[in-house]
């Protein structure tokens, strides 16, 4: 048996975090550094950290925020947001990130994710998508966060990453971000079967079964969630949390 990465989702907005629910409606949560800490003591697998205001406004990472956040980690970092060139990729390598986590820019060329991959690995290159389901034509990805509409379909979107050299596909699900009503399996399982390489799952967390579900019936690899780690009760109250002993296996 394998054991399931179960990885917190960070949402980085300016110099704090926040939480989204469907992509809107941004709740602020305080400094990222706090969580870390608090990350760092609950013994966490590893932190994704995704900009998301980045691709959409059109600039780079903020390197200083990254090398920041990534000092005082535990545990592997991966980080998300602006990334277009290979020198942005190697600024953050630097910085500590040990994956890089390319979404918008991937709709438009592969041509990051391939250099990045013969430099430094395919094992740090993450293919993001963000996915949301429409009503007339099935699963749709979208880039920008959320706000722009990708023209390939979803299946030839996910080739070209794999094609492309990404070592790992991370799939998040725009209908059920924030929600927390569990995962959409149907798309997991979508991807899952489609690929080879390790599948993490994101969008819609809010117990552990819903991680177990996300794995023993989506066949992701691993599982991702926000909402599940920074609030409490049905109130949504901040509180920084990861559940003791938490393991899974697959």
């Amino acid at each position: 048996m394998a054991i399931v990465r179960v990885i917190p989702c960070l949402l980085l907005r300016g110099r704090g975090l926040v939480k989204t629910r469907k992509f809107k409606d941004s709740v602020y949560l305080g400094d990222p550094v706090n969580a870390v800490h608090i990350f760092n003591e609950k013994e966490v697998d590893e932190l994704i950290l995704l900009d998301i205001d980045a691709s959409r406004e059109g600039r780079e990472p903020d390197y200083e925020i990254v090398a920041e956040i990534a000092g005082e980690c535990f545990m592997p970092i991966a980080y998300g947001g602006g990334i277009k060139t290979l020198d942005q990729v190697r600024k953050l390598i630097r910085c500590g990130v040990e994956k890089i986590v390319i979404n918008s820019a991937a709709t438009e060329s592969t041509e990051v994710i391939r250099a990045a991959a013969d430099l430094f690995g395919s094992q740090a290159v993450v293919g993001a998508i963000d996915v949301k389901k429409t009503l007339l034509y099935g699963y749709k990805a979208f880039a920008k966060s959320g706000t722009v509409e990708v023209k390939m379909k979803l299946e030839d979107h996910v080739g070209s990453l794999l094609t492309a050299g990404v070592g790992e596909i991370f799939i998040n699900s725009i209908d059920r971000d924030g929600v927390m009503m569990g995962y959409d399996l149907q798309l997991i399982r979508h991807v899952a079967n489609m690929v080879s390489v390790p599948v993490v799952a994101c969008g819609g967390a809010g117990t552990v079964e819903h991680l177990k579900q996300a794995v023993e019936e989506g066949g992701a690899t691993a599982v991702a969630a926000g909402s599940m780690f920074v609030f409490h009760g049905k109130l949504r109250g901040i509180l920084i949390n990861y559940p003791q002993d938490l393991r899974l296996e697959r």
